[in-house]
Order: C-alpha cells, then structure tokens, then sequence
C-alpha cells in the first residue's frame, strides 16, 4: 500500500531532467507539445528544428535512442493511417515514386505523422525521467481537479492487485480444463471479468470506507508532497523548452 511505485517507462538516473520537479516538467512538456500543434503543416523546418530539441532533451535527460524508439511503436496504428490517407483523400493528385496521391492527402498524412511523433516523443520522455507517482503529485500541484488525481492515485496503487488478481483467475480456469483460446469460451471470458469488475468495486468500497474512517478528505496526502517543490530557478530553466520552441515558430512564420 504504502510503496512508491515506479512504473515500467520510468528510467532510473540520475541527470538534471530526472531531479527537475515534476510540474516544471509537465508544464513544459503541455506547452511544448501545445506550440508543435499550433505549428502550421507547411513550415517544415519547423518540425526540425522542434525534434532537434527533443534530441537536445534527450541528450540531457540521458535517454537511450534505442529506449525512445521501442516505445514510440505505440503510434504505429496513427502511422498507419498517415500512410493510406494521401491513397483515399480527394482532390488534386500528384505522382510519388510512380503512385499516385492526393496532395492534400500528403500534407494531412504529414501533419499527424510529424505532431504526432514529436508528441509521443515529449511524453516518453517525462514519464522516462519522472516516476508516476511524481506525475500525480505535479499534477495536484498544478491544481488539477481532484477527482481526476484521485482515480488516477488509486489506479496506480491497486492496478498490479487486480492484475495479480486477475492471473490467478485465469490459473483457476486452466487448471480446470478451460482453453480460452477457442471461440464458445467467450462466455466464460467474459463472466470472469464481470466478477473481477465486481471484485474491484467491492474493494474499492471497503478501502474507500477505510480511508475516510482514518481521516481522509479527497486529497493527495501531504506525504506525497514532501519532495522537491520546483524553486524560481527551474521554472525559468524549464520555461525555455517551450519558449524555444514559440521563437522557432515565429522565426518561420514571419522571416522563412
């Protein structure tokens, strides 16, 4: 209960990003991420000049390339979708490498492969250098609303019980001869996650009860907070990150 979980995406070290407080970093992470979005899709040294300071970032944050990589795979589905669209978007057609797209299919294509990759790659490397508990304190402090740091406390602490909950389930079901690889096992795949959803509301009920009986009022416990809160210094540090990033944007759009 009382462990500070580290999730599998935080890399342990030991670099000036890693002691950054976290809502310095998130901070700059939204307003980076809010600038590459505002970014017209047609200034293209833009888009380079905004990942060599990811690289920058990840320079400084020690990050392995190789690390990045791996876990940027989760937008290949979003890739996927860049690709077709220039093959089913309408409008003027042009000819790449002997296919024939849409030109207005390329630069939408573009536009979500470019924000979306520098996105992902802002975000793998907060969660890379801040543990996910750190996250949830930033966030409060922050001010984000309660209930949302709430659910997501509470989730971080009791996901790997009902995934240890749920492997056990599924022990119980194999060792009594079920296979749910078939198709006629739907219907037990799926009882047993209405029994595992029952499970979890009870014992949220029962610790939810347990907590208010000792005290409890609807937020973070100060213990959380008992890290490093951000000095002027580092916020003027990580205020460079998206203020680079705006001088970019306004570089191409008025003197390119």
């Amino acid at each position: 209960m009382g462990a500070g979980h580290t999730h599998p995406m935080y890399v342990h070290g030991h670099s000036s990003v890693h002691h950054f407080a976290p809502e310095v970093k998130i901070a700059a992470s939204v307003l980076f991420t809010v600038v590459v979005v505002a970014t017209p899709r047609e200034l293209l040294p833009a888009f380079g000049a905004y990942a060599l300071i990811v690289a920058a970032l990840a320079v400084l944050a020690r990050i392995p390339a190789g690390w990045l990589a791996r876990r940027s795979l989760i937008e290949l589905p979003f890739v996927a979708t860049a690709v077709l669209l220039p093959f089913f978007a309408a409008g003027p057609r042009t000819d790449v490498l002997g296919l024939s797209v849409a030109v207005e299919g390329l630069w939408a294509g573009w536009n979500i492969l470019v924000k979306g990759t520098l996105g992902v790659l802002i975000a793998l490397l907060l969660a890379g250098t801040t543990p996910a508990r750190d996250v949830l304190v930033g966030l409060d402090r922050l001010r984000t609303p309660q209930a949302i740091t709430q659910i997501a406390l509470f989730m971080l602490r009791y996901l790997d019980v009902l995934a240890d909950e749920a492997r056990r389930m599924r022990i119980a079901r194999l060792s009594r001869l079920d296979d749910p690889r078939f198709l006629w096992q739907v219907r037990g795949f799926a009882a047993g996650l209405g029994t595992l959803f029952l499970r979890a509301f009870e014992r949220g009920e029962r610790v939810f009860l347990a907590m208010r009986s000792r005290g409890y009022t609807g937020r973070l416990p100060a213990a959380l907070h008992e890290g490093s809160v951000a000095t002027a210094r580092q916020w003027a540090i990580g205020a460079v990150v998206p203020a680079l990033a705006v001088v970019v944007l306004l570089a191409d759009r008025f003197l390119v």
